[in-house]
């Protein structure tokens, strides 16, 4: 890979990895709620079920689902009513430590089954594989190679999103009231993050519709 492809790719590796989306949302989302501990699980399986995405891509069969009208809508209709059940169960949450399992279930496998669900994921490996890999002779050492940045690049960004949300915690927890915690601030952070989560359904499925099959 040379020295321009290199740097292209990390330009693209920070635009999209470091915008919002769902996964950052639900980092900084999970970590706000539960803690920085709680929100790891899901911070190490965005990498994990990102990188399977992307070797299946580079075998060629992302380019095979995609083709499929059917497969297509299939996974755009999990990928955004995924986000919806999620966003609602945001939405519903006030109190730390309430968006617990029964109410925002967001773990290890959750997090992996979201990147097949999600429509950009899936377009995103699609690009870095006819850009960067399919097509030259030295394919799977580029892929090699693109693997453990992309990696570092989802782990790091989503765990900066988790450590803003970790930080800012106890402030949501307030304000007091008689010497308690309202969660005031945590409600209406919740529901930004949920609202935020049905805008990236809405666009998922308007850009899904969109994409040529």
């Amino acid at each position: 890979m040379t020295a321009s492809e290199f740097s292209a790719l990390l330009v693209l590796a920070t635009a999209t990895s470091f915008t919002p989306g769902p996964n950052t949302t639900l980092s900084t989302a999970l970590a706000a709620n539960q803690g920085l501990r709680r929100a790891l699980p899901f911070v190490c399986a965005v990498p994990v079920g990102w990188s399977l995405l992307l070797a299946l891509c580079s075998a060629g069969v992302g380019a095979l689902v995609l083709a499929q009208p059917l497969l297509r809508s299939t996974i755009l209709a999990g990928g955004c009513a995924y986000l919806g059940w999620l966003a609602l169960r945001l939405w519903r949450s006030r109190a730390l430590g309430q968006a617990d399992s029964q109410r925002l279930s967001a773990g290890f496998g959750e997090g992996v089954l979201l990147q097949f669900l999600n429509i950009k994921a899936w377009m995103l490996a699609l690009s870095i594989v006819a850009g960067w890999i399919a097509g030259h002779d030295d394919a799977w050492q580029r892929f090699a190679q693109v693997l453990p940045l992309m990696l570092a690049f989802a782990f790091f960004s989503n765990l900066t999103y988790a450590l803003v949300g970790s930080l800012l915690r106890e402030w949501l927890a307030g304000p007091l009231e008689q010497g308690q915690p309202s969660g005031r601030r945590l409600q209406v952070f919740n529901r930004v993050m949920a609202s935020a989560l049905v805008l990236t359904a809405i666009w998922m499925l308007m850009r899904g519709l969109g994409a040529p099959a």
